[in-house]
């Protein structure tokens, strides 16, 4: 009755537990997606109002540049008949019936160009219906074009362009804008300019396609009887050229109008972004009041002019979409939310009864008995493998015990071993110092300190014929393969200098033998010299390993290595040899990277800098000088733990100090 009471206890827990995160999760999501959904739904339209700009702008300029390609494919034939009026006149005849967006076209002629016509003279085409054309060119005391502003303008231009929008002068009222194009005669001088004259009735077609295609079937809203929709193209001061009011076109100006924006400093901004050619984003720049409703603004340069496209969208319909489908999200989440809250209780309080069982076993296995019985759980699920992991703990718990003992002997074996691995491989090294107690010519001292029980860091010298043979090296790799490629190393170094003297020869003996059935691929960075004792010339090999240090009473210097590969990469390697001159003090010392590369618990090395700045404060004196720069790297790694082998080795050349006979 106990464990029933608990069982029932921990159910309800868990449940309000599950769900206080699942209404916490799950309000975040749903104020998150609310408000997401509302920007995206204004993203998106605020998207396809700018496509509806850009394909508005596109047919507008398709329209602009077939006019242009109409008066640019005549321009050949009216230079080349400048001279005579009659053919002038049919071309523009030609032109006008050639090209339905076309009104009317002439070229007006600079002051006296045909004395015989008068002072001005403009041959001229219009077009009477839609599918006639009439012409008669303008000329005497009616073609007063000469001080127009528009001809002023055109001829100081010298270019082509489109001119600013203006009325028909037969009837006043079409707004109309002009192609103007600068005639010249053979001699490149300007005669004329020709004007083509485009009704702006095509962009108000253009913008009414458009809205046809993109916006009727994303939205159509009305305020007091009124749709707040528009789109418009602007001049670039601002004046309308297109609006569906038509008193606005070429007398209202768009920009005094947004002036009225609850953001006035905002407007500006806007005025500024739109002259100078930007796009708005897909957000808002300015919020204004449009029949007393906030609308969005959106604006486009036209391609080929000065000119803007701008359209306002109302707020409240772009706001309602989004708000529409946030609530629908909502509900959905909530459903979601109610349905959950009854399977997880239920759920959880079926599964929570074995659980209490399997929380019985589990103590006694702590406690050490690994025979309890399991209960028995039939469902083929989670819970079920949980009791299958439990009697699979029972017998590991059992093997693992006996294996413990067994492993516990075998590690203190393999201890054992490394320990006895470790002595011989250091026994195989010098250690016995004074290295030579009767020469006084030379004073030699080593020290190897592995960061495993093993290591792969070596160093050796001997004395044959008066000359000094040793060498530093450091295998690739740590540990025991790495200790089994030392002791080959250094045995190769004491058979191969038996015979031979120069050092490029030892090192390439050396490298042949490491090469040979070399599978694992190792290889040993080497330094080895010759100092011959009776005049102190060195000559050395360096196979890459780092370059020693070269002593003198007066200073510290590296010593010139050449980059050699190291020993064992490949055989036929053909290896340098250098010189140096060693005086009386003069000493060398020699180390592997374990020094330089000694890292600190800030993962901070020791560096070079370093080692030179010991050496330099250290006396010259081989075993002291290694104590010295022992001390200093251990007192600079401190707690850090070794993570590579160290060695170095020293030796001093004291020719002076060998006792007369």
């Amino acid at each position: 009755m106990k464990n029933k009471k608990y069982n029932r206890s921990f159910a309800r827990k868990l449940t309000r537990w599950v769900m206080l995160v699942l209404f916490i999760m799950m309000g975040g999501l749903a104020y998150f997606v609310f408000d997401m959904t509302k920007q995206i739904v204004v993203e998106v339209c605020g998207e396809t109002f700018h496509s509806n700009l850009r394909s508005i702008g596109k047919g507008i300029y398709d329209v602009m540049s077939d006019v242009n390609v109409a008066v640019n494919n005549h321009i050949h034939d009216i230079e080349r008949n400048i001279e005579q009026p009659s053919e002038l006149q049919a071309i523009m005849e030609r032109i006008v019936l050639d090209n339905p967006r076309i009104r009317s076209c002439g070229i007006s002629f600079i002051e006296n160009h045909f004395p015989q016509k008068g002072r001005s003279y403009c041959p001229y085409a219009w077009r009477s219906d839609s599918l006639h054309v009439e012409g008669q060119p303008i000329e005497g005391p009616s073609a007063n074009y000469l001080e127009s502003e528009w001809f002023v303008e055109a001829v100081t231009a010298d270019s082509a362009y489109w001119s600013a929008p203006f009325f028909d002068s037969r009837d006043g009222k079409t707004p109309l804008v002009a192609y103007m194009y600068p005639i010249h005669d053979k001699k490149g001088r300007l005669v004329a300019i020709l004007g083509a004259d485009l009704s702006l009735d095509f962009m108000a077609q253009v913008i009414q396609q458009q809205h046809d295609y993109f916006l009727e079937d994303l939205i159509h809203i009305s305020i007091d009887g009124a749709n707040v929709f528009n789109s418009y193209v602007l001049a670039h001061d601002g004046t309308y050229i297109t609006h569906p009011e038509q008193k606005r076109i070429l007398k209202g100006n768009f920009f005094v109008h947004i002036k009225d924006a609850e953001e006035p400093g905002a407007a500006k901004e806007v005025i500024r972004k739109m002259q100078e050619g930007q796009t708005s984003s897909n957000e808002t720049d300015v919020v204004l009041r449009v029949n007393r409703e906030k609308t969005y603004l959106f604006y486009s340069p036209l391609e080929g002019t000065d000119w803007i496209l701008s359209a306002h969208i109302p707020m409240l319909a772009l706001n309602m979409i989004g708000i529409i489908l946030g609530f629908i999200m909502l509900f959905v989440i909530s459903i979601i939310l109610m349905i959950t809250f009854f399977v997880c209780r239920l759920t959880i309080r079926h599964v929570a009864k074995p659980l209490i069982q399997l929380a019985t076993v589990a103590d006694k296995l702590a406690d050490g008995d690994f025979d309890t019985p399991l209960p028995q759980i039939n469902s083929h699920d989670e819970l079920h493998l949980l009791r299958d992991s439990f009697e699979n703990m029972q017998h590991s718990l059992t093997t693992y015990i006996a294996e413990l003992k067994d492993t516990t002997a075998a590690k203190a074996s393999m201890e054992s071993e490394l320990k006895i691995a470790h002595d011989i491989q250091m026994s195989m090294l010098p250690k016995t110092y004074p290295a030579f107690p009767d020469r006084h010519d030379v004073d030699i001292y080593g020290q190897v300190m592995p960061a495993k029980a093993v290591g792969g860091d070596l160093y050796d010298f001997l004395i044959r014929d008066e000359k000094l043979f040793f060498c530093i090296g450091d295998v690739s790799g740590k540990g025991v393969p790495a200790s089994l490629v030392m002791a080959v190393t250094r045995s190769l170094f004491r058979n191969i200098s038996a015979y031979a003297q120069e050092p490029s020869q030892i090192v390439q003996a050396l490298n042949d033998a490491l090469s040979a059935n070399n599978d694992a691929g190792m290889f040993v960075t080497l330094f080895l010299g010759v100092l011959d004792l009776a005049s102190g010339h060195l000559s050395y090999t360096n196979a890459g390993h780092n370059p020693p240090l070269f002593l003198t009473d007066s200073d510290v210097c590296i010593l010139p290595v050449d980059s050699n590969l190291p020993a064992g990469v490949m055989p036929g390697i053909q290896f340098t040899e250098q010189q140096q001159q060693f005086k009386d003090g003069d000493g060398l010392f020699l180390f592997t990277d374990g020094l330089n590369e000694a890292e600190n618990i800030n993962l901070q090395q020791f560096g070079m800098d370093r080692v030179i700045q010991v050496a330099k404060n250290t006396i010259n004196k081989p075993q002291s000088f290694i104590d010295a720069m022992t001390t200093s790297v251990q007192l600079f790694v401190g707690d850090a733990e070794q993570n590579d082998d160290l060695t170095m080795l020293a030796l001093q050349y004291t020719k002076s100090s060998i006792p007369k006979q």
